[in-house]
Formats: C-alpha cells, sequence, structure tokens
C-alpha cells in the first residue's frame, strides 16, 4: 500500500511532464513554404493537360465477355435470379405479391375510368408492364403499373381526340371506346420508345431538373385533378368534356351545378341484387371479357398528335418511378440504375402498348404495401402479375355489375397520401422559402393549367430560379484569422481582420454571362472606393491638362509665324505638322471606349506603375484607395465563358487606374485551363497573378506593395 502510494505521485509526474513536453513541442511547432503562383506550381507540380482517351475504341470493341457484359447490364434477372435465396425471400415474396395483387386489382378497373377507357384494359395494364419490368427493372421494391397522375394524363389525351361529342351529336359508346382504346396504346408505344431511347443514351440524369419540391407540387395538384374527375362517378352526374387551361374549373362549376342530379347507390351486391343499372341508370363496370386480347401494331399517323403528350409521360412516370425507386434503395442498402430504370420503364410501356394498354409508372401505394409486407425482391411483382393473369382468364365476370362509383370511391382513398402533400407548404416555409416558391407555382400552374403545361411552366420557373439565385449571391471582404492562414468573411466572423493595404474579395458562385456585372459592381461596392469615378476625374483632368499645352502651343505658334512673317522661313510648317500630330494623339488619347479599354489592356497594363508623376492620382489632386492590392478569392470559379473573361480583363484594367494591382487566387485546374484557352494571360497579366492561395498572394502583396497616402481617403460617388 504504501509502495502503490510513494509511485503515484512520481507516475503522475512523470506523465505532466510529458504532457507539458507535447504541448511546448506543439507551441513550436510551425510549417514553412515558398509562395507558389502559378508558374511555381505548374512546375512543381508538372502540371499538364490529361492525356486524352479514346472511348469511340471501347465502344467498338467485341469480344465474348463484352457481349456477356452488355446482356447482364440490360437484362438484370440474369445477375440476381441466380443468386435467389429462396428459403429466405420465396414467402415474403409471395405473401407481397399477393397483397398487391389485391389491391392491384380495383386499382386497373378505376385507373382505366381514369384513362377514358373500359376497366378492362386497365387489368391488361396491371399485367404486362408488369411482368416485363420483373424482367429488365433494377429496383427490388416499387410496384409497377397503373397510377392515378398517369391515367389522369391519358385521360386527358383521349378525350381530346376522341371526345363523348362530336358536331352537337352524341357518338356510338362502342366506336368511341375503340378509338381511345387505339389513342391510348399508340400512346403507350410512343411514351416507351421515348424512354427506351433517353435510357440508352444514358439520359437518365434528365430527372434531376425536376427537383423534390417540383415533384411533390405535381402530384399534389394531380391528385386534386384526379379527386376533380372522379366526383361525377361518385355522384352519377353526367358532364360535358373540358380539356385546356382552366377545365378543372369548368369542371367543378358544373359539378355544383347539377349537384341535385346525383344518385345514390349502393356496393356490387346491392347492384347485382336490385337491377341499379336497369331500374336506376347506375354506371356499372360492365362486360368484362375474359381471356387475353392480340397484339395490335400503333397506329403511326397519331404520332405527330401524340409526340408532345407522349414526352411528358415520359418524363412524369420515370421521375416518379425512379424518386420511389432510389428511397427504397437507399432504405434497404442496394443501388438503382437510372438509365436501366428508363429502358425497363420503356419496355413495360412499348410492349404494353402493343397489347392495348395504356403508359404506366409506379404506385406509391402498392409499393409501400409490397415493401411493408415482407416484399424482397421483383419476384413480388411477377406473382401479383400472375394473379391478374388468372382474374383476366377465369374471373373476370364477377365485377361486371360492379358500380363506378366504387372504382371512384377507390381511387379516391388512394389519393390520401397525395393530398396530405398539402402540408409541404408549413415544411417549406420552414425550410427553404425558395422550394416553397417552386411547390406553389408547380401546384397554381397544373391546377389552371392542364397537366402537360403545367409541367412545363414548373420546369421553366424551376430553371429560372436557378438562374436568379446565381445571379444573386454572398459577396464578401475577407480577413485573416489571427495566427492563423485562413481568411473569412469579415462581416461573420468578428476577429477575422482585413490586412492592412490589400483587399481580399470572395464570391459564393461562379462567375458567367448572367451575374458578372453583377460581380463587379459588388466588388467595387464593398472595396469602398468609387472606381468609375476616380478614373472619370482623371481622364477629365488629364484632358484638361492636355488642353493647357495645346493652348500653349498654340501661342507658341502665332508666336513663331510672327517671327516667320518677317524672316519668311518654314518653321511654321513644321510647327503646323507637330501641332496636328499632336491634336491627333491627344484626340486618340481621350476617345476610348470601354471595350477599347479591355482590347489594350494588352499593351496599358503595368504603365500606370511606370506613368510620370504628373499622371498619378496623388499629382492630379485626387483621393487615393486606401490599399495597394486586390485579390480575387476565385476558389468557387467552376467554369469560365467569355463574359467571364472580359469582366475579369476590365477589372485588372479598372483599378490598375487607379494605382491597384490585382492578384487571382485558388483557381481550380480546369479554370485555369479555359483561362489559357480563352487567351486571358498576356505580357499584362500572366500566371505570376495566379497564386495557389488566398495565402499565398496576401504574403506576395505585402512584398511588393504600392505606396500608400499617410491618411487615406474613402471616395464615394458624388
Amino acid at each position: 500500500m504504501g509502495l502503490a502510494d510513494a509511485s503515484g505521485p512520481r507516475d503522475t509526474q512523470a506523465l505532466l511532464s510529458a504532457t507539458q513536453a507535447v504541448e511546448l513541442r506543439r507551441r513550436d511547432y510551425h510549417m514553412e513554404r515558398p509562395l507558389l503562383n502559378q508558374e511555381h506550381l505548374e512546375e512543381l507540380g508538372r502540371w499538364g493537360s490529361a492525356p486524352r482517351t479514346r472511348q469511340w475504341r471501347t465502344w467498338l470493341q467485341c469480344s465474348h465477355a463484352r457481349a456477356r457484359a452488355l446482356l447482364l447490364q440490360h437484362l438484370p434477372v440474369l445477375v440476381w435470379l441466380p443468386r435467389y435465396p429462396v428459403r429466405d425471400w420465396l414467402l415474403g415474396d409471395l405473401l407481397s405479391g399477393m397483397s398487391v395483387a389485391i389491391m392491384q386489382l380495383p386499382q386497373g378497373l378505376a385507373y382505366a375510368l381514369l384513362a377514358g377507357l373500359p376497366p378492362v384494359f386497365g387489368l391488361y395494364s396491371s399485367f404486362y408492364p408488369v411482368f416485363i419490368y420483373f424482367l429488365f427493372g433494377t429496383s427490388r421494391h416499387i410496384s409497377v403499373g397503373t397510377f392515378a397522375v398517369m391515367s389522369v394524363m391519358v385521360g386527358s389525351v383521349t378525350e381530346s381526340l376522341a371526345p363523348q361529342t362530336l358536331n352537337d351529336s352524341t357518338i356510338n359508346e362502342t366506336t368511341r371506346d375503340a378509338e381511345r382504346v387505339r389513342v391510348a396504346s399508340t400512346l403507350s408505344v410512343l411514351v416507351g420508345l421515348f424512354q427506351v431511347g433517353l435510357g440508352l443514351i444514358h439520359f437518365g440524369f434528365l430527372v434531376t431538373y425536376l427537383s423534390e419540391p417540383l415533384v411533390r407540387g405535381y402530384t399534389t395538384a394531380a391528385a386534386v385533378q384526379v379527386f376533380v374527375s372522379q366526383l361525377k362517378y361518385v355522384f352519377g352526374l353526367h358532364l360535358s368534356s373540358h380539356s385546356g387551361p382552366l377545365s378543372l374549373i369548368y369542371t367543378v362549376l358544373e359539378v355544383c351545378r347539377k349537384l341535385p342530379q346525383s344518385k345514390l347507390i349502393g356496393a356490387t351486391g346491392i347492384s347485382y341484387g336490385m337491377g341499379l343499372k336497369h331500374i336506376f341508370g347506375v354506371d356499372v363496370v360492365g362486360n368484362i371479357s375474359a381471356g387475353l386480347v392480340p397484339p395490335v401494331a400503333p397506329n403511326t399517323q397519331l404520332f405527330s398528335k401524340l409526340v408532345g403528350s407522349a414526352f411528358t409521360i415520359a418524363v412524369v412516370g420515370f421521375a416518379i418511378a425512379i424518386s420511389l425507386g432510389k428511397i427504397f434503395a437507399l432504405r434497404h442498402g442496394y443501388r438503382v440504375d437510372s438509365n436501366q430504370e428508363l429502358v425497363a420503364l420503356g419496355l413495360s410501356n412499348l410492349i404494353g402498348g402493343i397489347f392495348q394498354c395504356f403508359p404506366v409508372s409506379c404506385s406509391m401505394s402498392r409499393s409501400l404495401v409490397q415493401e411493408s409486407t415482407g416484399g424482397n425482391s421483383q419476384v413480388a411483382g411477377a406473382i401479383s402479375s400472375l394473379f391478374i393473369l388468372l382474374i383476366i382468364v377465369k374471373l373476370g365476370e364477377l365485377f361486371r355489375d360492379l358500380p363506378k362509383a366504387v372504382l371512384a370511391a377507390i381511387i379516391i382513398v388512394n389519393l390520401k397520401g397525395m393530398l396530405r402533400q398539402l402540408s409541404d407548404v408549413c415544411s417549406f416555409w420552414k425550410a427553404n422559402q425558395a422550394d416553397l416558391l417552386i411547390w406553389l407555382v408547380t401546384f397554381a400552374a397544373t391546377i389552371l393549367l392542364n397537366l402537360d403545361l403545367g409541367l412545363m411552366v414548373s420546369v421553366v420557373f424551376s430553371l429560372l430560379l436557378v438562374v436568379v439565385r446565381t445571379q444573386m449571391p454572398h459577396y464578401s471582404i475577407l480577413g485573416q484569422v489571427p495566427d492563423t492562414d485562413i481568411y473569412r468573411d469579415v462581416a461573420e466572423y468578428s476577429e477575422a481582420k482585413e490586412v492592412p493595404g490589400v483587399k481580399v474579395f470572395r464570391s459564393s458562385a461562379t462567375v458567367y454571362f448572367a451575374n458578372a456585372d453583377f460581380y463587379s459592381d459588388a466588388l467595387k461596392q464593398r472595396c469602398g472606393v468609387d472606381v468609375d469615378f476616380l478614373i472619370s476625374q482623371k481622364k477629365k483632368l488629364l484632358k484638361k491638362r492636355e488642353q493647357l499645352k495645346l493652348k500653349q502651343l498654340q501661342k507658341e505658334k502665332k508666336l513663331q509665324k510672327q517671327a516667320a512673317s518677317s524672316k519668311g522661313a518654314s518653321v511654321s510648317i513644321n510647327v503646323n505638322t507637330s501641332l496636328e500630330d499632336m491634336r491627333s494623339n491627344n484626340v486618340e488619347d481621350c476617345k476610348v471606349s470601354p471595350g477599347d479599354k479591355m482590347e489594350d489592356a494588352t499593351a496599358n497594363g503595368q504603365e500606370d506603375s511606370k506613368a510620370p508623376d504628373g499622371s498619378t492620382l496623388k499629382a492630379l489632386g485626387l483621393p487615393q484607395p486606401d490599399f495597394h492590392s486586390l485579390i480575387l478569392d476565385l476558389g468557387a470559379l467552376s467554369f469560365v465563358d467569355t463574359v467571364c473573361l472580359k469582366s475579369l480583363k476590365n477589372i485588372f484594367h479598372d483599378f490598375r487606374d487607379i494605382e491597384v494591382e490585382v492578384y487571382m487566387a485558388a483557381c481550380h485546374s480546369p479554370v485555369v485551363s479555359q483561362l489559357e484557352a480563352g487567351h486571358f494571360f498576356d505580357a499584362s497579366i500572366t500566371k505570376k497573378h495566379l497564386f495557389a492561395s488566398v495565402h499565398d498572394a496576401v504574403t506576395f502583396a505585402l512584398q511588393h506593395p504600392r505606396p500608400v497616402p499617410d491618411s487615406p481617403v474613402s471616395v464615394t460617388r458624388l
């Protein structure tokens, strides 16, 4: 016990001494390295253009391994099915497939009504596309098939091309339905061609332009459209066909006007037992033919009329499918290939259209059921499609007397999840008001216009909002954090102090044609010097000085003429010639346009520093800036266009006119390459003006200062 007590203080003292030694070494630690401008950095790192890889050679290579890789890439079922763990997954997929099929049966019948088609074609669309996706899809949990948003988009097309009435006369129902089926199946083929083509050229990134607020606002508005479209079935009303902008408003007004004509109904059993269709005129599903229909070639004459709607439906369907697919993939730890998803969804629509299906996507409600009931793979989708096949072949007659109002109720109930997205207004208001604006514009445009125009308006608005947000980045003057080489915004960090004689300016966004003028204006404003005013005043004073010299020369000319008149000498000719030359030179010097100053930057780059004392700001009686160097932190620059090049050159020229040297810092290698390609560097602006870091540029500027007045004066516009 005593030994332990005695050794304890010694161990503690040894530990403290070791800690103090480490702390002392840490205090003494410092790093020194030479200042690196771009030339030194390229020489030290042996910078050079990366060797170009000829990718087309790889594409044209043909071998057994490459053929096998392409087959497995575009037919994923060959990859995962041989490895399918039957004992672990089969029971869950079986129960999940049966559960999804039970949902898909009434949804298929109901969503066919949304598409303006006989209900049996909803069953076809729940079988063929689902089985095709089983072979080509990469998501293990989404349920492909009929979807409310897609169905109502198809319905707007079928009703416009095959209306209920024509020239104030009612069209035969059988003829009308046949024409609508032909339009819908042709539309499905065209949608499939778009999706397959975009997938094969790796255009899956197209969906990135549909942000989450846009998709959620669009689906919410589409849910409202679907809800309104089902009111005629709920109340048993016969409404006029409305299409185009404000069609939703017209439909609601007509429903309100005809509401007293609504019929009360029961369910399928009451309908069959009491003959509601014959006695009360209640709309029912009607005859469901047993068996499958033969394939039919699409009507290519309709392609020109359907191409716009087909592209819109293709993009919306893919956006919904890939959004859900990525959510489930992230949750369960696997990867979804967006390009292969385009191909899989496109083949589902393409082949489905040949078998008289209408365009499909994936359903949110069914996908959640498929996941929550134990679904592990695409086998669940294959099982659900086989169950639908059984209904088509044998059990379809059981649903003949099902009232359409019941299907409408099923649709409305399934809209619950999308209608709950109205609460996004509150969440986006708290999180990001720009996203809220996108949501509101998308929702309003889709409600007031039709679905395709609403999507177009929302995408254009979203892209314009991105441009506007890049036009208004955060501009800041940076200061050095004490005892570090770190520079931060002096408005945000109270301890960050500006380096005397040096201004460091940074923009949070890249500089390009849309915000180059804002960048230049913000730079001049944040520096506290009215650069344009100083330059104009300097030019005026220099012009006045030249005019005084010109008047003095004219006086001398008169004296010389008087002296020469008596002697008859030819001195006047020489004087006149020199005078005319001086006048032309003065005129050329005074007439310098803003464009010329950028073009002449090469010749005039550093002449201000070598100018005679008579042309300096101090000699002209003008206030001088309180800094001698300006450093542009270009770390946010991701690319350079011609407008950015011109703006940077003008910044160099303008600040050199007021005797401030300009440096650039922290450019990425691709940006440096683009600067070289744009001939930015020349005799006056070299890579010596470009530094690896802001700290290097500040250190160099402090080592090479320009004269700064003892009492700096800030210049403002009068």
